[in-house]
This record gives structure tokens, C-alpha cells and sequence, in this order.
């Protein structure tokens, strides 16, 4: 399975990542409004990628007749489920400028928290997991 898109993909949540910290820095209340709208954008791309991953590329892996691969896509599946999980609470809760005015500095604990797991388990992915599926698909062609 071709996965340029997803790194693509992870390319454009690591931006929105750091697009929300910047915003963040210069100050959650004067930029509840765009943190706001840069939840929602990226949620959108985060959900995309998840059901990519969950409907073609661990399926994929399960088939591929590597046991080594199939196993450590199940593994990374699994890890991501409470990850995921965190991260449409942490998107729910804090998809509304309202919201954000009302606690910023509990919106500051919380992205500090979620997405910087989230962006760690992307680094991993980029690192780690990415390059065992490159090469299997190398070896296939």
C-alpha cells in the first residue's frame, strides 16, 4: 500500500500542531477564535488519516504475509485507539472560542498534554513504523 498520503497527511497535522502552539504563545484569549477554527481544520484531517490507517492500511498489513509487519500494525492500532480517543474529547472541548476565553489556562494544559502525545506518536510513526512499510512495499515490487 502506497503511503505517501498518509505522510503527507502527517505533514499537515505537525503544521496545524505547530500553527496552534504559536497561536497559543501569543495568547489564548486574543486568539480563541482562529485556535478555535485550527481545531476543527485539523480534526478534520486527523479523522481522515485514522480511517485511512483503519481502513486500508492496517487491513493491508494483515494481508501483506509479513507476520513482523502484521503484528506491529496491530500494535500501533491498538496504541492509538486511547490516543484518539483523548484527542475527540480534547476536540470537543475545545472547538468554540467561547470555551477557550473560559479556561485558557486549561486549554493550555490540556493541548500541552494531547498534542504533544499526539505529536510524539507521529514522530514515531515517521521514524519507526513508515520506513517497515516502505521497505515491505520495496521488497513486494
Amino acid at each position: 500500500m502506497q503511503i505517501d498520503k498518509l505522510k503527507q497527511q502527517h505533514v499537515d497535522i505537525l503544521r496545524r500542531i505547530t500553527a496552534l502552539r504559536e497561536l497559543t504563545h501569543a495568547g489564548v484569549a486574543g486568539n480563541a477564535k482562529a485556535i478555535a477554527e485550527g481545531i476543527i481544520g485539523m480534526s478534520a484531517v486527523i479523522k481522515l488519516h485514522l480511517a485511512v490507517e483503519d481502513q486500508a492500511l492496517y487491513p493491508a498489513l494483515q494481508r501483506g504475509g509479513n507476520a513482523d509487519l502484521a503484528r506491529l500494525g496491530r500494535q500501533y492500532q491498538d496504541e492509538m485507539g486511547p490516543l484518539a480517543q483523548a484527542y475527540d474529547a480534547f476536540a470537543r472541548r475545545w472547538n468554540t472560542a467561547q470555551r477557550l476565553h473560559e479556561d485558557a489556562e486549561g486549554f493550555r494544559a490540556d493541548a500541552n498534554n494531547v498534542l504533544r502525545r499526539l505529536h510524539e506518536r507521529m514522530q514515531h510513526e515517521n521514524r519507526e513504523f513508515y520506513p517497515r512499510v516502505e521497505a515491505q512495499e520495496e521488497a513486494l515490487a
